[in-house]
């Protein structure tokens, strides 16, 4: 079967979704055409996922989060005025991705959680079968637990995964847990993490391993390195414009997203701080790494991965990124990596009778 892929370009986690699923389609038979990558002016396709993906990439504007000047919070408002004001951008991009469809005419589209993607599928009815892929939409299973309140930010949250899945025949809820699902179309799968996760062997090494969304936190890095400046930390972001490598003094070092070198320094951690996206939560979980998720202000749906990491067992949500939390916490931390090795290790199979 082909397949064309469109995800979102936020984060790292829907691109190493993507690196994975590619791997096990090829490996089973199966073609992957063209890779759509949803993107905004703040970011850049990591090199990794361009290099490594197997298939030309294009990137076209998609509908993106606006933040704070400071680039820490979402700001929800913004965010919608911002999108408004450029759909004639979006729509032009629609219409490139139908021009790619009717060239390449996939079997299957997969959608990593991209609006463009739903627009697409509703606005121009390929022939092609949808099928959406997203850690947000098992927030649509009867048995989620949602951050008290926030009925309003719950409601936006649901609708941005209705528009992303607009015409689908399945959506595949990534989880942290197996969970039997009663609604036809949402099927509960296993996160998707690559063989270089799975082939890495896990050590204990001094330092602090740090992954930011947002590049505006690493004021707060700067300061815990200021009140402690003996203690390794390694970060990633994805700062455009900033250096491959800045090291600040011996013990604390930022790096532009590379994902042979962030397992790396995954495996060798004592502790692992991020800002709640799914992905990489999983990749500390598969590596034995405790955790501390602090989540994007604003971004409910980052608080929402937290709660439900927490109940998996990943480790510790907070507000800020003070590393000292993950310090005190780390000598409580109860081992789940052989239950979450367990469930992890299905995804092939998983994917492979959902997605054939």
């Amino acid at each position: 079967m082909n397949y064309l892929f469109i995800i979102q370009g936020e984060g790292r986690g829907h691109m190493t979704q993507a690196l994975s699923l590619a791997n096990i389609l090829r490996k089973n038979g199966h073609k992957i055409g063209s890779v759509i990558v949803g993107s905004s002016e703040r970011r850049s396709i990591p090199a990794f996922f361009t290099e490594k993906i197997g298939a030309p990439v294009i990137s076209l504007p998609s509908p993106n989060f606006v933040t704070d000047k400071d680039q820490k919070k979402v700001k929800p408002l913004r965010t919608v005025i911002y999108s408004l004001l450029k759909a004639p951008i979006y729509r032009k991009s629609i219409q490139k991705i139908d021009e790619i469809v009717k060239e390449e005419k996939p079997d299957v589209i997969i959608n990593f959680y991209d609006f463009l993607g739903g627009l697409y599928y509703f606005s121009k009815r390929p022939k092609a079968k949808l099928i959406c892929i997203g850690h947000q939409y098992l927030l649509g299973h009867p048995d989620f637990h949602f951050p008290k309140g926030k009925t309003l930010d719950r409601l936006s949250m649901l609708m941005g995964n209705k528009v992303t899945s607009l015409g689908a025949s399945k959506l595949l809820a990534l989880s942290f847990y197996p969970e039997e699902s009663k609604k036809k179309k949402l099927l509960v799968v296993p996160p998707l993490l690559r063989d270089l996760v799975k082939n890495t062997v896990s050590s204990k090494a001094e330092h602090y391993l740090v992954y930011m969304v947002n590049p505006g936190y690493a004021d707060e890095i700067n300061q815990f390195h200021e009140a402690q400046p003996s203690q390794s930390i390694h970060a990633f972001w994805d700062k455009k414009d900033a250096e491959t490598l800045w090291k600040i003094d011996e013990t604390l070092t930022y790096h532009q997203l590379n994902d042979e070198l962030f397992i790396q320094y995954m495996s060798s951690a004592k502790g692992y701080v991020t800002t709640a996206g799914f992905e990489s939560v999983c990749e500390a979980m598969y590596l034995g790494k405790p955790v501390m998720m602090v989540p994007v202000g604003g971004h409910f749906e980052q608080a929402c991965n937290a709660l439900d990491a927490e109940k998996a067992g990943a480790g510790i949500a907070s507000k800020t990124f003070d590393i000292g939390k993950l310090y005190d916490y780390i000598p409580h931390h109860k081992d789940v990596q052989d239950s979450f090795k367990g469930w992890a290790d299905q995804a092939e199979d998983i994917f492979i009778k959902h997605l054939t």
